[in-house]
């Protein structure tokens, strides 16, 4: 009969209590178990220069111990809200992308940018500095989050 060697038992061995015991700190730590905690502060929504559409910004904090996706986002009535991303599209041009999903990583945050993920507001509301509109933004996790942004000119 055939036994292991002592080798080939003591590294899996090893191997199972390393793991149960950073399992057990991370547990400790009060990190097992805890949903996204978001927090969503006032955002920007840019002073539209065209007639096609503007953009907003927010940025979502995530102090829980789970990540969340942002799935989506209705804007004020009348105007069509959705989540995009600028994209390069070759010859110094670039384009708008619709975005399906973003995450909201866990103990951080997802900053939104004029180069980066925004809410594509079209068409575009009639706005002055200081005007505040409406969003409802979509978790997948979470619960909708009504947030307001404030109406800045665009580099403000």
């Amino acid at each position: 009969m055939n036994r292991p060697s002592v080798p080939s038992v003591v590294v899996p061995l090893l191997t199972a209590l390393v793991t149960l015991g950073v399992l057990t700190a991370w547990t400790a730590a009060g990190n097992a178990g805890r949903p996204a905690r978001l927090s969503i502060p006032e955002g920007r929504v840019l002073i539209p220069s065209g007639t096609e559409a503007t953009a907003a910004f927010f940025t979502l904090r995530n102090t829980g111990g789970a990540d969340d996706v942002l799935t989506g986002v209705t804007g004020p009535a009348g105007h069509r809200a959705m989540l995009s991303r600028t994209v390069d599209i070759g010859h110094n041009a670039r384009s708008m992308a619709m975005v399906r999903g973003a995450t909201v990583p866990a103990g951080d945050a997802l900053t939104m940018t004029p180069t980066t993920l925004d809410v594509m507001v079209s068409p575009p509301p009639r706005l002055a500095p200081g005007d505040r509109l409406t969003f409802t933004l979509h978790f997948r996790d979470s619960p909708p989050r009504t947030v307001r942004a404030r109406a800045v000119r665009p580099g403000g």
